[in-house]
């Protein structure tokens, strides 16, 4: 009886270990498209950790409101500690809803080593990485979506001089970390050049084959 009962204290621990999809491409090249026909198809929690930073930016009296803000107008990395709090913090609070609901699409993370070996260190016993999504689209088509999303998005980053910053972060910064995650085998690649339907036909296909 008492052995049983540790069975299934166990399974319930297992199952309320959130399991994380890693989202990764270039600015405009669909993550958040494809995100939220995921969530309705699979029932995945889709956090945006850049939405998460400008939420948090925007509250009043928040800690790191200002700090975020600063970093995002130049098209930089936030620092790590303050994005694994915050993507922490929502995965906890979702959980704590509904313990089942374990499974989460992490959009625009990691996109730096740091912001990798920060998630090693902090993440590792506390969430399982199944696989890195990767939106693969170039340069020119993201600026692009980019720029036309910028006339209705209210962004103060969807503007040429911004978007050029962030294409050369990405290019610098998260561009080796998907090449380390493929050494690994866990890399994912979409063509996000593609249209909205073609491409989620792509990502539906490799969704059905992870689960």
């Amino acid at each position: 009886m008492v052995i049983s009962c540790w069975g299934a204290l166990i399974r319930k621990l297992l199952m309320m270990k959130p399991k994380v999809v890693f989202v990764l491409g270039g600015p405009g090249a669909g993550k958040g498209t494809q995100c939220v026909k995921i969530v309705q198809k699979y029932g995945y929690t889709h956090l945006s950790a850049g939405d998460l930073l400008r939420s948090e930016q925007s509250k009043e009296g928040t800690q790191y409101g200002e700090l975020i803000g600063s970093y995002i107008k130049e098209g930089k990395i936030v620092p790590v500690e303050i994005t694994i709090k915050l993507i922490k913090k929502a995965m906890d609070e979702k959980m704590a809803q509904d313990a089942a609901k374990n499974t989460f699409l992490i959009d625009g993370f990691p996109r730096n080593t740091d912001n990798l070996n920060g998630w090693n260190k902090q993440m590792n016993d506390h969430a399982d990485v199944k696989f890195v999504l990767f939106f693969d689209c170039s340069n020119e088509v993201c600026i692009q979506r980019c720029l036309e999303r910028g006339k209705d998005s209210g962004r103060t980053d969807d503007n040429v001089q911004s978007l050029l910053k962030r294409i050369q972060t990405y290019m610098q910064s998260t561009k080796p970390i998907i090449d380390q995650y493929e050494k690994e085998g866990k890399v994912r690649r979409v063509d996000g050049a593609k249209s909205v339907d073609e491409v989620f036909v792509d990502v539906q296909k490799i969704f059905d084959s992870e689960n």
